[in-house]
Parts: C-alpha cells; sequence; structure tokens
C-alpha cells in the first residue's frame, strides 16, 4: 500500500508539472496584448539644405540632427504555431525636434514634428513553447507619415535672410515625406504564468525621409523652395507588460 500510495503521489506530481508547462505553452491560436514604453533613437545623418528654387544653390556646411524621443506602445501578437507569430506593433506618436548644425548650429532648434509609424512583424520564438524564457527575432516592415510639422521663429529668420527679405514679409512651412521601411527586430520574452509575461526587444529600421520647406510672401505668393534629405535609421527598444488569453 505504501509503495502504491508514493507512486501515486509521483505521478500526481508528474501531471502537476506538466500542467503547469502546458499552462505556460504558447500555442496556435493563442493571442498576446502588451503595452509599454518605447524609446527611439535616431542614427541619424542629413544633407546640406539646398535651395531649388528660384535659383538653385546649397547652403554649404548645414545640416541636422533629431533628438531622441520616448512614447507609449502597445503591440498585438497572434500565435499561428508554437513558435511563430504574427505582431502589430502601435505607439502614441512621438514628438521629434530637429536641431541645426555646422552653419546652422547657431539658429539652434530647427523644428519639431510627430511620427507616424504602424508596423507589422513575423517573428520566430525560440525553445518550445511551454518554456518561460523564450528568445525571438522578428523582420517586417513600417510605413511612417508625420504630422504637427512646424518650424521655428528662429529658422524662419535664417532662411528670410538667406533669401534677402524681411522676416516678417514671408513665412515658410514644410513637409516631410512618407515612406515605407523594413524592420529588423530582436529581443526575449519571459511568461511569469498562464497569462501575464513580459518582454523587451530592440529594432532597427533604415528610414530617410526628405524635408521640403516653401517660402511664401504674407500674400501668398511663392518666394522660394528648398529641401534637405535625411537618415534617421532609429534603434528603437520596447519594453512591454504582456497579457495572453
Amino acid at each position: 500500500m505504501k509503495k502504491l500510495t508514493t507512486t501515486a503521489s509521483l505521478a500526481l506530481a508528474a501531471f502537476g508539472g506538466l500542467a503547469s508547462g502546458s499552462a505556460m505553452a504558447q500555442n496556435a491560436g493563442d493571442w498576446v496584448v502588451g503595452t509599454g514604453w518605447f524609446h527611439l533613437s535616431p542614427q541619424d545623418s542629413s544633407k546640406p539644405l539646398t535651395v531649388t528654387s528660384p535659383v538653385h544653390s546649397v547652403l554649404a556646411g548645414s545640416g541636422a540632427s533629431v533628438s531622441n524621443s520616448d512614447t507609449l506602445g502597445m503591440n498585438i501578437a497572434y500565435f499561428v504555431d508554437s513558435h511563430w507569430a504574427v505582431e502589430g506593433v502601435l505607439g502614441v506618436p512621438p514628438k521629434f525636434k530637429l536641431h541645426g548644425t555646422g552653419t546652422l548650429a547657431r539658429v539652434g532648434e530647427l523644428g519639431q514634428a510627430r511620427q507616424w509609424s504602424p508596423t507589422v512583424l513575423a517573428k520566430y520564438y525560440f525553445n518550445e513553447g511551454n518554456d518561460a524564457f523564450r528568445p525571438f527575432v522578428g523582420l517586417g516592415a513600417t510605413y511612417v507619415w508625420y504630422s504637427d510639422v512646424k518650424l521655428t521663429s528662429n529658422l524662419q529668420g535664417a532662411l528670410a535672410s538667406q533669401f534677402h527679405v524681411r522676416p516678417s514679409s514671408v513665412n515658410t512651412t514644410a513637409k516631410l515625406d512618407s515612406a515605407f521601411a523594413p524592420v529588423l527586430n530582436a529581443g526575449v520574452a519571459y511568461q511569469f504564468d498562464k497569462h501575464w509575461g513580459v518582454s523587451f526587444s530592440v529594432s532597427y529600421i533604415p528610414l530617410k525621409t526628405k524635408a521640403k520647406l516653401t517660402t511664401t510672401s504674407i500674400t501668398g505668393l511663392p518666394v522660394a523652395r528648398s529641401e534637405s534629405s535625411l537618415k534617421l535609421n532609429p534603434i528603437v527598444t520596447y519594453l512591454a507588460a504582456t497579457y495572453r488569453f
């Protein structure tokens, strides 16, 4: 009887271990949602500001740099099987500030804009579905566009001086080109129990845009057009709390 009792206890313990493992398993049909904090760090470079109209000229030595930014993010993933998942990622559009460099350094802040970049990723999770700790890699794409593009009065004045007009007689507006870009992603996920977990990832986005500036008189007549190409190439880190259902 004692032997049977011991055997039964071992069997129950083994079953309990299996149940505990499968409770944390990520299987086909599972959904995982997460929310957390993005940190975006542009690895930027730029070309000199170029006047394209009425006369082509280059503001030699001019450049710009883009500030880091933080924002709240959200992701939702669907597991095709225990290893493969498709994930969508969104965030509150972060605000970036543009600062002059080179001959534009004296101007200081040039302007600011908000970046929208919804992303879709295909991700592969290593280890088995019932493992708590799972590294992953991902590959996907994002579509990036910008809103609330504003130029500072300092830049407005510098452009007016470049065009030999009074600052109060002209106004300059800017537009940033939209673009598709690939996303390279890697990270780790840890599952605490059946529902709750945490994940951390690092993404690299080879991204560039062109800033197009239009200067008009106060009556609306065109005065000049200028542009500058920017490489942003941000490294994006994301720490999130996750919930599986």
